[in-house]
């Protein structure tokens, strides 16, 4: 698994120094191919429906060409991080312009069950997945809700996550931890208000 990730991870490389050096259009529609399933889930939890996801999709990429094109990639070593940072800025945009309130579609929802979880990833498929989804993920603030999509829905690493909000993978650490407190809170209440006269 580790050779699989380090290839992967060389081939990202590889195809952001020909974007880089060379504003290779052919890369960009590979990276574009590697990336838009995770960008496009990425901002579907966000929005919750279907068409304006990809709307905001097709901008996010579009925005990165024109990083690309203006040569505005010297802070990053691979374009994950940048498609993540715009999509979450596209995201801010389109709430500010149209105040829609976040809905989540069930049909959304993946598991994301790994064998080899820490003690947060435990807590988290503890919980029924689905439910979550569905009706706990709008009630978190913004920032818990980036965490908790981006590390349990499209498993991105703590590192990744860090580059992506600008964070160190410490505080990343403890803003996830956080976040399933929040989380774990919000369906603890829901129960307790459920029972009333337990």
């Amino acid at each position: 698994m580790k050779d699989k990730k380090a290839s992967i991870f060389g081939g990202e490389q590889v195809l952001f120094l020909r974007l880089k050096k060379h504003k290779d259009k052919q890369a960009f529609i590979e990276a574009y191919d590697l990336y838009i399933d995770q960008i496009h889930r990425f901002v579907y939890f966000k929005i919750g429906n279907k068409e304006e996801a990809e709307d905001i999709t097709s901008m996010v990429f579009l925005k990165c060409w024109n990083y690309v094109y203006e040569g505005n990639l010297e802070n990053y070593e691979t374009l994950k991080p940048l498609l993540y940072k715009i999509a979450r800025n596209t995201i801010i945009d389109h709430y500010r312009q149209n105040k829609n309130q976040l809905t989540v579609s069930l049909e959304a929802a993946t598991e994301t069950v790994d064998e080899k979880q820490d003690i947060y990833e435990q807590t988290i498929t503890n919980i029924d997945f689905k439910s979550l989804i569905q009706e706990k993920l709008p009630l978190l603030k913004d920032e818990y809700r980036d965490v908790i999509i981006l590390r349990f829905i499209n498993e991105l690493s703590v590192t990744e996550i860090a580059k992506i909000l600008g964070k160190t993978n410490g505080n990343i650490r403890v803003l996830v931890h956080r976040a399933l407190q929040s989380l774990q809170e919000i369906i603890n209440n829901k129960e307790v208000d459920s029972n009333p006269h337990d």
